[in-house]
């Protein structure tokens, strides 16, 4: 065959003999290593041109064009001339297919940056690529093994100042028997991530850990060195007594900063809790949808000052005809003080905004918006250090948008190493793009 065919083919290392067409679907492409001389595997001695016998084995390699080939290798067998060696006979191998492997590893590669690029299920990368399930999970367990051993070599590109923590459903709640103790035990569901929160730096994910308490975070931070704590000055996470108690014991000099979206969901589920109460109380049912109040539920949830004209006239209208004890106004009305209160940066205004924010939970008296106050006066030195450094938890909920997509797509994962490593591969391949 000439060189064109082989330079077009360009598989590393291997020249194409052959290349005809069975028929109008089936293309055979037969290729041959292109180094001729070879060692014993064993003694190392070098063996002539000229094989002992050809075999030919069947491979995977890349689609060419709209028809997948057909390859066939024809592998040289080699008598070994070293009478002392105890190998007599072996096969020449080839990088690109090791030994016991039947996919090159181009097409390794082209499985495992399809899979982890685009976080696509590995069922529909089998299929597109014609390989099994099991060909494309061994390329994600091969590259992330490779990460993993280029991450302990290479030095950080710098200290982590910010951390960000947070918490993800990684399945459903289990029973598992547990043999030690003879006795069934509720599995933990739940997965926790760290991320680093500074946007100039490259990537986000620093680590995962099975588990949403104070142990798991205590556990994660005490397997990194005691250099790298120290250079932690802000950690940012949601109202988690756990998460917060794990950090003061090993994050002392860190300034910990509760993230405002935590407490703003928090508001918005005091008036949704509200206005259910409401609708029990005074209709002896849940809400409807001819009830103004259930039918702009969620208008009662957006932020006060963001409404339109027509939002405003609507808000008027709910309050007016749906709420004749006032006190979803009333619940209204904390929620955005608690939004102006979170919105201030000015010390003095500050201290003004968290008095009429308690001014107006202790006008309302109500078991949900004295909840709220009391939540935000628990956390009040987290909150005041987030209104001084404006550090948010904004990039670790990306985060999880993220992690959640992976699990969407895989259907969710019975193997947590498995779903683990697909969330370190995707993070590294959106890295190194």
């Amino acid at each position: 065959m000439s060189e064109a065919t082989s330079l077009l083919y360009d598989l590393p290392g291997f020249v194409v003999v052959s290349c005809q067409e069975a028929t109008p679907e089936e293309r055979w492409v037969v290729v041959m290593q292109a180094a001729d001389e070879h060692a014993c595997p064993r003694c190392g001695v070098l063996v002539g041109p000229k094989p002992y016998d050809v075999r030919e084995s069947r491979i995977k390699d890349l689609p060419l064009g709209h028809r997948p080939p057909q390859v066939v290798w024809r592998k040289r067998r080699y008598r070994c001339g070293e009478a002392r060696c105890a190998r007599r006979v072996f096969t020449e191998r080839s990088v690109q297919v090791p030994p016991r492997h039947r996919l090159t590893g181009r097409l390794r590669e082209r499985l495992e940056r399809a899979a982890s690029g685009s976080a696509r299920a590995l069922a529909d990368v089998a299929g597109e690529y014609a390989v099994s399930w099991w060909s494309v999970q061994r390329s994600l367990v091969v590259k992330a093994a490779a990460l993993a051993a280029r991450s302990a070599s290479m030095t950080a590109p710098g200290p982590v100042r910010m951390l960000g923590l947070d918490e993800t459903r990684a399945r459903s709640l289990r029973w598992a028997f547990d043999q030690a103790d003879q006795r069934w035990r509720l599995s933990n569901p739940w997965m926790t991530s760290f991320v680093d929160l500074d946007l100039g730096r490259p990537g986000w994910l620093l680590g995962l850990m099975p588990g949403r308490s104070g142990a798991t975070v205590e556990a994660w931070l005490r397997a990194r060195d005691q250099a790298w704590r120290d250079g932690i000055e802000v950690v940012a996470l949601d109202p988690s007594a756990p998460f917060a108690a794990a950090v003061r014991r090993l994050l002392p000099q860190a300034t910990i900063v509760v993230d405002h979206w935590h407490l703003v969901r928090l508001a918005n589920q005091m008036v949704t809790e509200v206005r259910q109460r409401v609708a029990r109380e005074q209709l002896g049912r849940r809400g409807r949808k001819a009830d103004p109040a259930w039918a702009h539920r969620r208008l009662l949830l957006a932020a006060g000052d963001r409404l339109s004209s027509g939002g405003l006239d609507r808000l008027e209208h709910v309050l007016a005809h749906d709420d004749p004890t006032d006190e979803i106004g009333a619940a209204w009305g904390v929620k955005e003080r608690l939004r102006q209160l979170l919105a201030e940066t000015d010390p003095d205004r500050i201290r003004h905004k968290l008095w009429l924010f308690y001014d107006a939970a202790a006008a309302a008296d109500m078991p949900e918006t004295t909840r709220l106050a009391e939540t935000i006066q628990t956390w009040w030195p987290q909150v005041a250090a987030f209104l001084r450094v404006r550090v948010t938890n904004a990039r670790t909920e990306g985060g999880n948008r993220v992690i959640k997509q992976i699990k969407r797509v895989g259907c969710g994962y019975r193997n947590q190493a498995n779903y683990e490593r697909r969330i370190i591969l995707h993070v590294a391949a959106k890295n190194a793009a």
